[in-house]
């Protein structure tokens, strides 16, 4: 994910007071670019595609999705000329390949979050934690913008904002980023948001028995 958040440094961002940040032609990811579309409760899911235009990969997702983010990292597949993915996550129960599925593969079976790519498009179908022991096994990452339904969780707040820089945004930009994030409604984080980072601290606290598991 790159060095910041490998090392989950930093914490939420707040933005400087002074005068307004001008956020004209500042360009997020086109699912929130024109502002984030609201979920739908009754959703219960739907299926996403990857880019190929002949035998696409497809997946079935049987359920809706949780806390949908944008993210800067360096490993999550992104849009082109997007300089931020988005993601969710969604039980790995409610996944699965109903097409196509010998065009995935592995991008790197050593990281934490092992992502399932189209060998074609390069396209990231699904991310999967394999290691029992890390507090976000059983749940599975997805773009849910791969998706012609409509109705997905929509994008909550913004993950690992610092490291668009190692992706290549200049740091120069960084505080339009930011500022258009909080316009969007996305608060931006240089690690992930308060709820996620409380679930990975509980999981460490419980192994080294300062709570009880």
């Amino acid at each position: 994910m790159g060095l910041l958040s490998n090392l989950f440094g930093g914490g939420g961002d707040a933005q400087s007071s002074g005068p307004r940040i001008d956020t004209s032609g500042v360009k997020i990811h086109p699912a929130v670019d024109n502002g984030v579309r609201a979920g739908s409760d009754t959703f219960a899911g739907g299926t996403i595609s990857c880019l190929c235009t002949q035998n696409p990969v497809e997946v079935s997702i049987s359920a809706q999705t949780a806390h949908n983010h944008i993210c800067g990292c360096t490993k999550c597949w992104k849009p082109a000329g997007a300089d931020f993915s988005q993601v969710a996550v969604v039980g790995r129960d409610h996944v699965s390949v109903t097409a196509n599925a010998d065009k995935l593969h592995i991008l790197d079976e050593t990281a934490t979050i092992q992502r399932h790519a189209c060998r074609d498009c390069g396209v990231h179908m699904y991310g999967r934690v394999e290691n029992t022991e890390h507090p976000f096994h059983g749940l599975d990452f997805v773009h849910t913008e791969l998706s012609q339904q409509s109705g997905w969780s929509p994008a909550e707040f913004a993950a690992f904002v610092s490291s668009a820089i190692e992706g290549g945004v200049s740091p120069d930009r960084m505080d339009k980023v930011r500022a258009r994030l909080k316009e969007l409604g996305l608060e931006p984080y240089d690690v992930l948001s308060p709820p996620l980072m409380d679930m990975l601290a509980s999981d460490a606290a419980k192994k080294s028995g300062v709570l009880q598991a």
